[in-house]
């Protein structure tokens, strides 16, 4: 594919930055750092970003259907969230006759929204620490009896909050279980579609510009809450009203500039930023890249087809997207990892913690043990879990295993029987048993060579060829239920999964004697008999040593202000508009246009189209109010605000509380803040509030929805 890059220049920027923000951070909105924030540049207080006693920021921000974020931006409960977390949504309503993912979907008017059964959203309506309440007696307890008296104490303080009926209380342990806080979460229920643009404004760029900067991506759709006439939460009614907030965020169109202060308010999924730095080698030199090798095999073979077969391209085009994801993931953190030389950070700061405490030797050289006799059976697993994962032929007989098992133990009632068929149609859908037969031999020859001996079942050493392996799989997929019977011709789904259910007994018998199934039962069970056991005992002592670790950090460290990890929790990062310098000689800009959009675009591309109206705007250069002062429209900025996944759809706020952009990815060479927040190469990647406006207004012509919102100019 041939595009320019924007802004991809070799000119004079120094390697290395000096930063102020140095640990990045996932901060408790009640314990947020609010001297660090405000020396980078914050001009509101902690207390208008939380207050439960009275309308702040926090009021603003929801969690998403349980596991984005989105914002609140009208006094009429209007939702602002991405355009991949409200994909599902508009893949729900469309159609052939009203292909909203290809041409977008705006509303008219509220009459028009389009309601989304089982969707939600929760706001957090107070945090509590509940530490000494949960860990109540636990003081002198071995690990098991503590965390037996744990659960105990947990729900003994849940049933102590006195709660509205349409509240409920979630108990969460932070920093490795020495700490714990209690949320009071309002969940809503009655969510509506309002509006969309077409996927070639919302995913542009596609699987090629994934977790790459630069970047021009309308990543954005909008929904509205509903609620009874009381505006309390309520099931889905055509007698509910526009939710009435108790905040709702001002959005600006003011210029951005390098340094500007911004943060990020959601609900980030996970990180692991205190490992000691044995584990963070250990993910950098061996587990990463073990699973990075079974994806870069599934998706080279993918695409040799994907490339000559529109049909597979069609039909593969989101499973290759999903699998890409990760890979592409990996890759970068391998990188990053290297390249702010994570490993020997993690060790110097050791060192340092142990010359000012020498009870945390003992602990480290444990906990060193531990990973390193843990290592071989953990890599074994990151190769099982990803073969099995990408081999779709062993996905399979992974489902009819546990099926098998199920039934023989009397678990097998009619709704997980159902479950059951629901599962296997959505991996039938789109499974070409030809294609996956190439996937699941190079596969096996993969894991086979790289799996020590006394990981592969006995004569496992016959899949190490993967031509040879192609043909014994076609041979034994000619007779296999889960194929279908002969059906390497292309027939590989079954029309009827009720038929074949109808009865279980016999189904049990015929794949018990499946080739398929014996290959996979013997993979699997050798599997949990070398791997599974050792791999869940070595990191319950990990984990049990990584609590006393991260207190030990907590008591010694004096000078640093510790957050806790990612846990999709509520959370606030803060950090500055910033470009980058990724590499010797490359510089990146802060902030991409409209231009950009058409130096990349290819005409009928699934990735690169442009639409007709947005070009037409281009070249008219109708802009409005939404250019900035280059005379064009922004579309997406970067910032060193540490985010992770959950993120998507957070807001992204100025100094003054203002939502400036809409937070929707990370820039490939900083992925490894997820372990190791570096401020010289971690970037956030967001939709500018200019580029949303804009498109809502002249694209979409939907001057009705800006007419709700407080636009700060």
């Amino acid at each position: 594919m041939k595009r320019r890059n924007l802004l991809l220049s070799a000119i004079l920027f120094p390697a290395v930055m000096a930063f102020a923000q140095q640990y990045g951070g996932m901060w408790i909105p009640t314990e947020l750092n609010e001297k660090e924030m405000k020396d980078l540049g914050m001009k509101i207080s902690a207390k208008q970003i939380f207050d439960p006693s009275k309308p702040s920021i926090k009021d603003a921000v929801v969690q998403f259907n349980g596991g984005c974020t989105a914002e609140i931006i009208s006094p009429q409960g209007l939702l602002l969230t991405n355009h991949h977390c409200g994909y599902g949504q508009i893949q729900k309503h469309s159609s052939v006759e009203n292909d909203y993912l290809s041409d977008g979907f705006w509303a008219k008017n509220q009459n028009g929204e389009l309601p989304n059964p089982g969707v939600t959203v929760d706001f957090i309506a107070d945090i509590k620490e509940v530490t000494n309440e949960v860990l109540a007696g636990t003081q002198n307890l071995d690990a098991k009896a503590a965390q037996e008296l744990i659960s105990k104490n947990l729900e003994t303080v849940k049933a102590g909050f006195k709660l509205e009926s349409w509240q409920k209380v979630a108990i969460k342990p932070m920093y490795y279980g020495n700490k714990y806080y209690a949320y009071i979460i309002e969940t809503y229920k009655d969510i509506r579609l309002v509006g969309a643009p077409p996927q070639s404004i919302g995913k542009f760029g596609s699987d090629t510009d994934n977790w790459v900067w630069p970047r021009h991506t309308g990543d954005f759709s909008m929904f509205r809450i509903y609620a009874d006439k009381d505006n309390k939460p309520a099931e889905y009614s055509k007698d509910n009203i526009p939710y009435k907030p108790k905040y709702f965020l001002p959005v600006s169109i003011k210029d951005k500039q390098e340094n500007d202060f911004t943060f990020v308010f959601g609900f980030p999924g996970r990180t692991t930023e205190y490992l000691p730095a044995i584990a963070v080698e250990k993910i950098m030199t061996e587990t990463d890249p073990a699973m990075i090798s079974v994806r870069e095999v599934a998706l080279k073979t993918l695409d040799e087809k994907m490339r000559t077969d529109a049909e597979t391209r069609i039909k593969y085009a989101s499973k290759y997207a999903s699998v890409a994801n990760y890979w592409k993931k990996w890759i970068g953190e391998v990188e990053g990892l290297k390249k702010s030389d994570a490993v020997s950070k993690k060790k110097n700061y050791e060192q340092n913690l142990i010359a000012k405490n020498a009870q945390i030797k003992p602990t480290i050289d444990e906990l060193n043990r531990l990973y390193t006799e843990q290592a071989p059976y953990n890599l074994n697993k990151a190769y099982y879990s990803e073969v099995l994962r990408n081999a779709e032929t062993l996905t399979l007989a992974n489902f009819y295993y546990n099926f098998v098992k199920a039934v023989e133990s009397g678990k097998m009632d009619a709704k997980t029987a159902e479950n059951f068929k629901a599962r296997l149609a959505a991996i039938y859908k789109d499974y070409d048993a030809v294609l996956d037969a190439k996937v699941t031999a190079k596969l096996l020859a993969l894991y086979a060579n790289k799996t020590p001996k006394q990981f592969l079942p006995a004569g496992f050493e016959q899949y190490k060829d993967e031509n040879q392996n192609l043909k014994t799989i076609e041979e034994l997929s000619k007779n296999s239920v889960m194929t279908g019977r002969g059906a390497l011709n292309g027939a590989t789904t079954y029309s009827d999964l009720n038929k074949v259910f109808a009865d279980q007994n016999a189904l049990v018998q015929n794949l018990k004697k499946d080739p398929l199934m014996k290959l996979f039962s013997k993979l699997r069970e050798h599997y949990i008999a070398t791997t599974d056991a050792k791999v869940t005992s070595y990191q319950q002592q990990i984990d049990a040593l990584q609590k006393k670790f991260m207190a030990q950090q907590m008591e010694t460290d004096k000078d640093r202000k510790f957050f806790p990890d990612a846990n999709s929790t509520l959370r606030v990062t803060y950090g500055q508009v910033k470009g980058s310098n990724p590499r010797d000689a490359v510089y990146y800009g802060y902030q991409t246009h409209i231009a950009g959009i058409m130096e990349k675009y290819i005409p009928g591309d699934y990735e690169f189209d442009v639409p007709k109206k947005l070009i037409q705007l281009y070249n008219a250069k109708d802009y409005g109010i939404y250019k900035d002062k280059t005379g064009d429209v922004p579309v997406n900025f970067t910032a060193t605000n540490h985010t992770t996944g959950g993120n998507s759809g957070s807001p992204a706020l100025d100094a003054y509380g203002n939502l400036v952009g809409l937070n929707f990815d990370r820039q490939w060479e900083g992925t490894m803040s997820d372990i190791n927040y570096d401020p010289r190469f971690s970037r956030n990647i967001m939709v500018d509030t200019k580029y949303i406006l804009f498109v809502i207004d002249k694209y979409a012509d939907a001057k009705w929805l800006i007419n709700e919102m407080k636009i700060v100019k």
